[in-house]
């Protein structure tokens, strides 16, 4: 496999992101709805995570399991941020730079699921 999950650039994005998600969600209206705020954190920490453990699997295939399943996750994570949006616990430009942050993730994903998938399908 690969030098180790935190040499991965996308670990290391999903980490910030983890990281960003607590910082957000520590203060203000948003701190107040522990469900949400509480989702936030489990699918932003399950993004990182789930790249660590999958780069970690022994064979491509195990691998791409746990990868799709942290896009699974910033999938949470995005709706989880168009919800708090759109009830005013998030202002639009936290919003915009974290969906931003989300849509790289996604496609950094998406190139290392093919990377690890190959010409296989």
């Amino acid at each position: 496999m690969g030098k180790g999950f935190e040499q991965l650039q996308v670990w290391q994005k999903a980490k910030d992101i983890a990281v960003l998600i607590y910082k957000v969600t520590a203060d203000g209206k948003i701190a107040k709805d522990f469900s949400l705020r509480d989702q936030m954190r489990r699918s932003a920490i399950s993004i990182a995570s789930n790249i660590a453990e999958g780069d970690e699997r022994d064979t491509d295939k195990k691998s791409v399991r746990f990868f799709f399943i942290a896009k699974g996750s910033l999938a949470e994570l995005r709706t989880q941020l168009r919800i708090a949006l759109e009830v005013n616990f998030l202002d639009k430009d936290e919003f915009a730079k974290i969906k931003q942050d989300c849509l790289e993730i996604g496609k950094m994903l998406g190139g290392l699921i093919k990377h690890r998938i190959g010409d296989r399908q």
